[in-house]
């Protein structure tokens, strides 16, 4: 299998496979449904999937038989081997009925009739060897080496010599034992002193006993060598096993091995390791396999029916009597005891003798053959044998094989403790001082933005000295390999190398192990008295040996570990390309390989106990771009070490852990398995992955520190899986109370931080599966022990729970699972317990029927949880510190989302309001109910719901938008009903401005007939006068100005207000003098009141006259000029400032100025509010203002209510005052003069009149229609206004930095939202004006268009119906108005002194031809216009994107930037944090500006006071100060926002100036900040919000 899963062809050549078969070969194949799998091997990918469970049943048909053994076989059930066919109905015998006959004598004798002569239809079923030996024929050289070590765990005899089924040509599957590791206990000595050894079984030198059948015997020579192995296992198949039959096809011939490994006990068969070898079929017909072993045996044991000089099998004894090699040969045809012919030379008769008898007989003498000397066999040494081909010799075993040894060469001879240190440097110290320091960033004291920075430099130069380090010889080896092998060669090098590796350390642990497992027998003998000295140093002992074990293990997992850091260390020192060697790049992606062809990867550092982030997430990235970004089912798997985990796992899924014990490396590994094509139609998923633990350990065990790495490991595991299975060695749920009180714990984190992982139970090496009162007797018992966990770990987390099923959904009698012994009697020789394998299937289905219910989640999700998880367990309050990375992103997405469908509605609304304006203008409407503009919304307002519906539906991250869908529908509700309300008053207050006119309406009749008649008249008396225009300008303006006064002589004209003059006297009658009043005037600082830095100037004295004459003498002598005045008091005073502020402007907002009216009782009653907050403001204070603060404060207000109160009075005159709207007639009536005196028509007068009039109406329509347009096109193409809030704050933030004006960063930092309207006030300036000037001309000149569009079909209905119908011009005017379809308002004209006009297709062509002229004017209307409509582009842009949240930071002020304004449940945040002191904050009783980002506080180790004389609330406990703080979410991020650190260095003298502070003392810059640049500020921001 190559790298992809793809198949590969397998050791046989193509020559080998062209060979044709032997018919019997072919018709066994076939009924096998293998015949297409010999020549196109099979691989582990096809088996090693999740599929359908593994049939339990005794019986299935040919074609099913080798898959079945397969799958049996992976899952260790020994029984792979004897599941009977079932034959189908066709195939089934019905015995032949014979002619009846009148004879009873002919019955009888056909019944005693012994020819065998019968016709014997039924086809005899395969013999369960050939379905062994025809699976291993048929698969890739990988999938032989898996079957073959599975079958070595089920104590199964391994093929040795295979003949080939088509050439016959001898093979050696030398590689398939590669895997293998035997252990054993030798014996040794008068003392019987006993050794435990382990190695892989091609390394061992033991002796070997070789057993050759000479002829046909009644004794069956495979069984008689099971007894010398084991009474409780068929090692070697043989005629009396189950499903056995006569003939067989692919065994003759074949030789199997097996090894015998003693205990270590005094009823051990032999006192060392034995191997056995089984030469199957007439060894006097199979000459070279026989001689082949006879040269490699240390001991030959013939079987043979009688010892004559005249059988065939003379001279193979002859031979072998003659020969140095020892020999004993079983008679079955004699009887008698053991002659010893000659030395070494023994026989022994069979015949009626039992097999206990032969086989304890044998025993001995082949024990005391082998005390003496012997000859020793090692597998490897078959490689050098002539006449046979080694697998291994086949050339596409060999690039891989040589780039394995060439590398392995550099460490062969080593001090394995001594290689990583050498060869693998950057994962030792290095890595560890990094994680430490990288822990202690997440508990800082003292100067901690100092103690940070001094970290971080720490941090890099780690980095640096991981790459200077990262280019040992056996890395560069490892990973040239890796780049340059083809895909096959690769997957051969990857298992050469893990297979060296293997070997050169099992020597070396065998020896660390057994002190490891003697010296962890006595701890737990000790355990009851663990305070003892004894126990101490015992435990200290076993410390140390830990520490010893975990150095002598080495493995491919280390290698990559070692890839993993150096990416890591290059990437964070940004070496990209250049002469720098980049090799490093593509470690993630040649990891990501390996990772989807089936090995796991360490996904969390055991002995560091960190989780490389770096490289995971890379790693991860590149598996996803090799399968896409699939969903995948997380299993997490938890358990002490040797609670049989691993071997479970492999047998469940076909898994490639390791599982010798102590072998694992400490950590997580994370391990991809595909769901088969059978079964992923059933799931929401297409992968599982599996999350294994290595090294957890029972914590009376353990110290504190390997406690912590734990607890780390164990809430890690459970927060990335989707379920957790926690395997509990034995019954005793108390065995491993320690650790479930972590699991516990780390569930109820996940349930805090709303993850909500399953969990499964597993006890393993349960002795009654069966007993069921037993069985729910122990799940009564793990019942409560987890209730008390959980009542425990409540206590802990500070929350209300009762029982563990409070804390996670759990049925303890669906989620617990017993699990059979894994062996059948006593290692090391005792095969593993079919009923385990049972207990596997049937925990694997429990898992597959809880997934089914389960969505999985996509990698990449995966990679972010995993992020998340463990910056949160960095820092102590893993419940304050999460933060759900994917959940963030989703929401950011949601709140686009939430942007898009209020501007639909928002855009719709405008759309209806500008429709409905001209008709109320007209006076067509004089009412609007909400019902109305809610039936007007109804189609847009559907269609969005639909469209609402179908996001949080279809969207990937539906399960977790699910959570807002409610929340986010009635915003938008709200958002909809508040809007209908908003439009409403606007359009009322049009109504009553329109009422308010009503007088001046009722004159413009007599004003216009008064008008036209004089004009008219005027006309006819200057027409032969005056002969050019200049004159008739001035005799125009000349008279114009007496019929004004004539016109206007009964009115009273409304004069512009002086707000100036008025505001100094209701000053002066509050009592304030007028010097002080002037005084601020000059100054002009009352302006920017709210922006102040330091309001101290303003406190006179302090209500304890005491503490007021102590602070006033130190003012003194010292020159402070600092008040007593803390930071919160600033803030206090800034936040009354704003508030009277606002109340002030809603109070002045209320006044009808527009329709009634301006007068300065409106200013008194605003001053006199101010004055009242003032006074309460102080009665709750220690101080008092001064006056001047009160005069200033009143001058700010007074100032911001100014602009409001001009347009209003503008209004109220432009509606109101005869004056200024006759003359706003002048020119109009100017042109109707000069037509007159041209002696134009009344047609032509009235087409000139109607012209002018649509021109202002067509200019309005077409500017509100283009600011809207103009809004709609911002909000979609500019970047800063087409996201969610937090992208409009990025580019403010961004934008400030560009202009680096700190008046700007002033009011951004004191009023947030003023900043914010500004920017995009300026924004909107350059987008219409500078950037896309050509754009909003076009959009200009399409609403022009539009207009001249409607007004001409408006020209062409009015002329054809008045034609039509005759009318005269009151109809045409008529029609002509309803046509414009309301989108054009026209002052009403007044037809009695046109009503000669017939000739309307005149007037219409006279129209048309005006109109083109207005057309044109209009279409060179300057952009300018549009920003002087009823609604700007900037102010609809500002009501958009302003409707959000402005809640501020309690500790640094910064805003958060959720979309929605009210966002509860979901609490308050802000990605761009800063330091306290850029809003003033200072250290406490000093002028010491504060240098700490909060995000950085929450980490560590200090604390805060809420008041001068309140207790310390720890920044980690944030949340408790009171709900002003458990508002928000702060998580700690070591404060890596590089923007605000910038901004200090670069406004420090600005910001000193303004608080009248200093950075100084604890407060004091780092002098790492300052070398950050403006461009690495704002590129920061850009990693903030990705974030």
């Amino acid at each position: 299998m190559d790298l992809s899963g793809n198949k590969q062809l397998g050791i046989i050549t193509e020559e080998h496979n062209k060979k044709k078969l032997p018919e019997e070969t072919e018709t066994l194949f076939d009924r096998l449904h293998l015949q297409d799998s010999y020549q196109h091997k099979m691989s582990p990918a096809d088996v090693l999937k999740i599929g359908p469970p593994v049939k339990q049943d005794n019986e299935t048909c040919d074609k099913d038989l080798a898959q079945m053994f397969l799958q049996r076989l992976m899952i260790l059930d020994y029984t792979a081997r004897y599941i009977p066919p079932r034959q189908d109905s066709s195939e089934v015998s019905h015995p032949e009925v014979l002619p009846e006959s009148d004879s009873t004598d002919t019955d009888n004798d056909a019944f005693w009739d012994t020819s065998e002569d019968f016709h014997q239809t039924e086809q005899t079923h395969v013999h369960p060897m050939d379905v062994q030996m025809a699976v291993f024929h048929c698969s890739d050289s990988f999938l032989k080496q898996n079957m073959i070590t599975e079958l070595s765990q089920c104590q199964y005899a391994l093929p040795l010599l295979v003949p080939d089924p088509a050439s016959m040509d001898i093979e050696c599957p030398l590689w398939t034992f590669r895997k293998i590791t035997k252990t054993w206990k030798k014996t040794q000595g008068d003392l019987k002193t006993v050794t435990m050894k382990s190695m892989p079984i091609c390394k061992a030198e033991t002796p070997m006993v070789s057993f050759f059948r000479l002829g046909s015997l009644s004794l069956s020579k495979s069984q008689l060598m099971n007894t010398l192995i084991t009474n409780r296992h068929s090692t070697f198949f043989h005629r009396n096993c189950p499903g056995s039959t006569k003939s067989h096809h692919l065994m003759d011939g074949v030789a199997e091995i097996t090894w015998y490994c003693p205990a270590g006990k005094p009823n051990d068969s032999f006192t060392d390791c034995v191997a056995f070898c089984n030469l199957h079929g007439d060894s006097l017909l199979i000459e070279k396999q026989r001689e082949i072993l006879t040269e490699k045996s240390s001991v030959i044991v013939l079987l043979l029916p009688t010892l004559k000089k005249s059988e065939n099998s003379y001279a193979v004894v002859s031979s072998l009597l003659n020969s140095t090699k020892p020999l004993i040969c079983l008679i079955t045809d004699s009887d008698g005891v053991v002659v010893q012919a000659k030395p070494g030379k023994y026989k022994l008769g069979l015949k009626d003798r039992s097999q206990s008898d032969i086989s304890e007989e044998l025993k001995g003498i082949i024990g005391k053959i082998l005390s003496g000397p012997h000859t020793t066999f090692q597998l490897e040494s078959l490689a050098k044998v002539s006449g046979i081909r080694v697998d291994e010799n086949d050339s596409v075993f060999q690039k891989g094989k040589s780039a394995a040894m060439e590398m392995v060469k550099m460490i062969e001879g080593m001090d394995i403790s001594k290689i990583k240190e050498k060869f693998l440097p950057c994962q030792g110290q290095l890595w560890h001082n990094w994680c430490r320091i990288n822990k202690e960033l997440y508990h800082l004291k003292g100067d901690i933005e100092k103690e940070k920075e001094r970290k971080g430099k720490q941090l890099m130069e780690i980095r640096q000295k991981q790459c200077d380090a990262s280019c040992s010889k056996l890395m560069k080896s490892f990973t040239k390999s890796l780049l340059n092998l083809a895909s096959k060669d690769k997957e051969y090098f990857l298992k050469w190398t893990q297979i060296l590796i293997d070997g050169l350390s099992t020597d070396n642990l065998s020896s660390i192990l057994q002190n490891y497992d003697e010296t962890w027998s006595e701890v737990l003998d000790l355990k009851k008295d663990n305070k003892s000295a004894e126990f101490k140093e015992k435990q200290a002992q076993l410390e140390q040996l830990s520490k010893k074990l975990q150095s002598a293990t080495f493995g491919l997992e280390h290698i990559f570990r070692e890839m993993g850091q150096i990416y890591e260390a290059h990437k964070s020192q940004k070496k990209q390309t250049g002469h720098q060697n980049t090799d490093w790049v593509k470690y993630p992606e040649l990891a990501a390989d390996v990772m989807i062809s089936g090995y796991p990867m360490e996904l969390m550092d055991g002995d560091a106990g960190h989780v490389p982030l770096t490289w995971i997430s890379s790693l991860l990235q590149e598996v996803i771009k090799k399968l896409g970004d699939q969903r995948v089912f997380v299993l997490s798997v938890l358990g002490v070490q040797s609670s049989g985990k691993s071997t479970m796992l492999n047998a469940m899924f076909g898994l490639q852990f390791a599982v010798n014990a102590g072998r694992c490396t400490k950590g997580a590994y994370m391990q991809l398995v595909k769901l088969s094509d059978e079964i992923k139609n059933d799931y929401k998923f297409n992968y599982v992955l599996i999350v294994d633990t290595e090294g957890l350990r029972a914590l009376e065990l353990a110290g504190n520190t390997t406690l912590h790495h734990d607890n780390e490991l164990v809430t890690f595991v459970v927060g990335v899986g989707n379920m957790t299975l926690i395997n509990i060695l034995g019954e005793n749920p108390a065995d491993m109370q320690d650790v479930l009180q972590i699991v516990v714990q780390a569930f109820m984190r996940m349930k805090k931080v709303k993850l909500s992982p399953s969990c499964v139970f597993v006890h393993q090496n349960v002795t009654d599966v069966a007993a069921v009162e037993k069985n729910m007797d122990g799940k009564r018992r793990l019942q409560e022990k987890l209730d008390k966990m959980a009542q425990l770990a409540a206590e802990e987390e500070e929350c209300d729970v009762e029982c563990f099923s409070d804390v996670i959904a759990f049925d303890v009698q669906k989620d617990v699972k017993y699990f059979a012994q894994l062996w059948e009697g006593s290692p090391p020789m005792a095969p593993p317990n079919p009923g385990y394998s049972e207990s596997v299937q049937e925990l694997k289905n429990i898992i597959l029927s809880k997934a089914s219910k389960s969505t999985g989640i996509l990698l990449s999700h995966f990679s972010s949880k995993i992020q998340d998880l463990w910056n949160a367990l960095m820092n102590e309050h893993f419940v304050f510190s999460f933060k759900n990375t994917q959940e963030i992103a989703a929401y950011r997405r949601l709140e686009v989302q939430y942007g898009n469908w209020t501007w639909t509605l928002r855009s719709e609304m405008l759309k209806i309001k500008n429709q409905l304006h001209p008709k109320v203008e007209k006076g067509q409407l004089d009412k609007i109910e909400n019902s109305y503009l809610s039936k007007e919304m109804n189609k847009t307002y559907e269609k969005l719901k639909k469209q609402m519906a179908v996001y949080f539906e279809d969207d990937k991250d539906k399960e977790i938008l699910i959570q807002w869908q409610g929340q986010f529908e009635n915003k938008i509700k709200e958002f909809h009903e508040e809007h209908i309300r908003e439009v409403k008053q606007q359009l009322d207050e049009v109504i009553q401005q329109k009422n308010a006119r009503k007088k001046l309406d009722s004159k413009k009749t007599e004003f216009e007939n008064k008008l036209l008649q004089k004009s008219k008249e005027l006309a006819h008396q200057l027409k032969d006068v005056v002969e050019n225009e200049q004159e008739l300008n001035m005799q125009f303006d000349s008279v114009w100005s007496h019929w004004v006064a004539e016109l206007t002589s009964d009115t009273i004209p409304i004069k512009d207000i002086n707000l100036e003059e008025d505001q100094y006297n209701v000053l002066q009658v509050l009592g304030i003098e007028w010097n002080l009043i002037m005084k601020s005037r000059e100054e002009g600082t009352y302006r920017e009141l709210s922006e102040f830095g330091n309001h101290s100037s303003y406190i006179t004295t302090m209500k304890s006259s005491n503490v007021a004459k102590a602070w006033h003498y130190v003012q003194n002598k010292t020159y402070l000029k600092e008040s007593l005045l803390n930071h919160d008091e600033q803030k206090v005073i800034r936040s009354f400032i704003n508030n009277v502020e606002q109340e002030s402007l809603k109070v002045i907002q209320t006044k009808p100025v527009a329709t009634q009216g301006y007068t300065s009782t409106y200013l008194q009653e605003v001053a006199k509010h101010v004055q009242k907050k003032v006074t309460e403001f102080e009665s709750k204070q220690k101080y008092i203002f001064k006056k001047d603060f009160t005069v200033n404060l009143l001058l700010y207000v007074l100032d911001r209510a100014t602009s409001w109160l001009l347009q209003s009075h503008k209004t109220y005159k432009e509606n109101n005052d005869a004056l200024t709207y006759l003359n706003s007639k002048k020119k109009e009536y100017y042109n109707i003069f000069k037509s007159y005196c041209k002696e134009s028509s009344s047609a032509v007068v009235f087409g000139e009149m109607m012209c002018e009039r649509l021109k202002v109406s067509a200019v309005e329509a077409v500017i509100d229609q283009t600011a809207v347009d103009l809004a709609g096109e911002m909000r979609c193409s500019l970047p800063a206004f087409n996201g969610n809030r937090l992208n409009l704050e990025k580019h403010v933030l961004t934008s400030l930095a560009e202009k680096e004006d700190f008046s700007e960063y002033k009011t951004y930092i004191k009023n947030p939202r003023k900043q914010v309207e500004a920017f995009i006030k300026e924004e909107t300036k350059k987008y219409i004006f500078t950037n896309q000037k050509e754009k909003a001309l076009k959009i200009l000149k399409k609403n022009v268009d539009d207009i001249n569009k409607l007004i001409k079909q408006a020209l062409f209905e009015a002329t054809d119906k008045v034609k039509k119908q005759e009318g005269n011009i009151d109809m045409w005017v008529k029609v002509f108005s309803s046509s414009l379809n309301n989108k054009l308002t026209l002052d009403t004209i007044f037809c009695q002194n046109f009503r000669d006009i017939n000739n309307f297709d005149f007037l219409k062509e006279k129209l048309e031809k005006g109109l083109e002229t207005v057309t044109m004017k209009i279409s060179l209307l300057p952009l300018d216009k549009v920003m002087e409509c009823r609604q700007t582009p900037d102010q609809i842009l500002i009501d958009q994107l302003c409707n959000c949240c402005w809640e501020r930071c309690p500790f640094c002020a910064a805003v958060c930037t959720n979309t929605l304004k009210d966002h509860s449940p979901d609490k308050h945040n802000v990605p761009f944090h800063r330091p306290s002191g850029v809003e003033g904050c200072r250290k406490r009783d000093t002028v010491d500006l504060v240098i700490d980002f909060c995000t950085t506080l929450v980490g560590s180790d200090r604390s805060f006071y809420l008041t001068r004389d309140s207790d310390p609330v720890p920044f980690k406990q944030y949340p408790a100060a009171g709900e002003k703080f458990a508002a928000w979410r702060i998580t700690a991020d070591e404060s890596k926002l590089t923007y605000w650190k910038w901004f200090v260095c670069h406004f420090q003298k600005e910001l000193e100036d303004d608080y009248n502070s200093k950075f100084q003392g604890e407060g004091e810059i780092p002098n790492e900040w300052r070398n950050y640049t403006r461009q690495e500020a704002i590129e920061s921001l850009d990693d903030m919000v990705k974030q």
